[in-house]
This record gives structure tokens, C-alpha cells and sequence, in this order.
């Protein structure tokens, strides 16, 4: 098995690695496991994040030997960047890599474990969820400081935000499921807009985080930036209802 460790991380590497090897049966299991399965692990007063991801089908398997980096490896060199450029996400540690003779066998992302204190998503279900207005509006600063950065973060959806509250009462915001980035000298305007589409469905939500970007991108005017953002809002609800029907339709015509 390959492994490579950050050189920022201080911990042991051979228990890291025995927790690897023993990923089955050891660790608790962090989620529901359906796609990708997450466990944590205690080490040295802490807790580590291990995500050991699906198996690939067998053109992955060769295309992630030969032609493409793994999803474990880009998890790990997409953190590292995002902290070299100021932006949060949890402490990268090690990632490691298994082939067998046809390809790419399965692969490990290891990670500092984040507690934090809610995501995207509850901004989203919870209406009057404390702070609400605050957070969006620090949420769309940290999102535009993204995107000045040329990072085009493309799993940006609900579940990929950590939010902590910090000591000085603002929030700070930590990425997650990092392995599908990519990374720009410039974003240009529909990039940027594009980017939130994925992130909610409400109206009054866009409406909040248009006012904000418009505080700090001058090319555009708020209703030019909540009509493009209301825009690709659509596009990617509508795509995501089609899509979902047509799974329900293969489930029936195959049951």
C-alpha cells in the first residue's frame, strides 16, 4: 500500500497506518457509510477522520492508476492548497493508496476530526435557526473570498460547510469532501454565480446572499447578481428533479 503523510503532521504514523489496515473492524463509523464510508478513530488525545472511498468500477480502477490522480490524493493535495491560501478546512494527514495488478484497488483520505457546530444545510431547513441572517452573510463573504482566490470549490453544497462559531462571536467556515476542485487565476462573473447554485432552493435565501456579494464585487449590480444567481439556482433544481424521476422510474421498471 502507497502512503504519503503531510509534513505539517506530528502524529505516529505506524498507528495511522494500523488503523488503516485494520479499517474494517476497527473505528466508529461517522455517518450513514452509503457511498464512501467515514470512521473516527482516537490518536493521541485527538480524533482523526478516516474516509475510505467506494471501490471503483473497473475503467476507474485503470484510470486512476495510469491517467488520473485518486480521489484519496486530491482530498489530500486539494487541503493542503486550501490551507496555503487561508482557507479552513480540517487538518490533512495522510492519504493512502491500494492497487492490484488491474488498478486502483481502494484508497484512504486521513484528517484531523472537526466538531462543528452546524452545516450549510441547517441554514436551509431551519429558517429561524439562530444567527441565521449572520451566518448567510458571512457564508457569502467566505464563498466570494473563494472565489477571488480562483478556488472553484465544485461539490459547493449543503453538507460540504462546516460552520464553528469562533471567540470573537462571527463564524468561521471549513470545507469538506474536497476531492473535485478546481483552481483559476480568475473566476469571471457566470463562474462565480454558478458556483452557489447548488447550495438552496429559496428565494429569500439567494435574495440575502445577492445583497451581500454585491457589497464586494463592484463589476455587477445586486439584481444582476441575484437574477444570474437565481438563474443557475433553477437550472440546477430543475436537472436535479429530472434526474431524480428518472432514478425512481429505473427502481419501478426494474422491480
Amino acid at each position: 500500500m502507497l502512503q504519503t503523510f503531510s509534513k505539517n503532521s506530528n502524529f505516529n504514523k505506524d498507528e495511522i497506518v494500523y488503523n488503516i489496515n485494520n479499517f474494517d473492524s476497527k473505528g466508529i463509523l461517522f455517518g450513514d457509510g452509503q457511498r464512501n464510508k467515514i470512521k473516527l478513530f482516537e490518536l493521541e488525545g485527538k480524533t482523526i477522520n478516516v474516509k475510505s472511498f467506494k471501490i471503483p468500477h473497473l475503467i476507474n480502477k485503470i484510470a486512476y492508476k495510469y491517467f488520473r490522480k485518486s480521489k484519496a490524493r486530491r482530498s489530500f493535495e486539494y487541503a493542503t492548497t486550501l490551507l496555503e491560501k487561508g482557507i479552513g478546512t480540517p487538518q490533512p494527514i495522510a492519504y493512502f493508496e491500494n492497487y492490484d495488478a488491474v488498478g486502483l484497488k481502494d484508497s484512504y483520505y486521513v484528517s484531523e476530526h472537526l466538531q462543528c457546530d452546524l452545516t450549510f444545510r441547517e441554514l436551509v431547513e431551519i429558517p429561524d435557526f439562530p444567527d441565521h441572517d449572520t451566518i448567510l452573510r458571512q457564508f457569502t463573504q467566505f464563498s466570494f473570498d473563494l472565489h477571488e482566490k480562483g478556488i472553484e470549490f465544485l461539490d459547493h453544497s449543503p453538507g460540504n460547510t462546516l460552520i464553528k462559531k469562533n471567540t470573537q462571536g462571527n463564524y468561521d467556515f471549513f470545507l469538506v469532501d474536497l476531492n473535485r476542485m478546481n483552481f483559476h487565476d480568475k473566476m469571471d462573473f457566470d463562474s462565480r454565480m454558478k458556483n452557489l447554485s447548488h447550495l438552496t432552493p429559496k428565494k429569500e435565501m439567494i435574495a440575502v446572499m445577492s445583497n451581500e456579494y454585491s457589497k464586494l464585487y463592484s463589476a455587477q449590480t445586486e439584481a444582476e447578481i441575484f437574477e444570474k444567481m437565481w438563474f443557475y439556482t433553477n437550472d440546477f433544481q430543475e436537472r436535479f428533479a429530472r434526474k431524480r424521476l428518472l432514478k425512481k422510474k429505473l427502481k419501478f421498471w426494474k422491480s
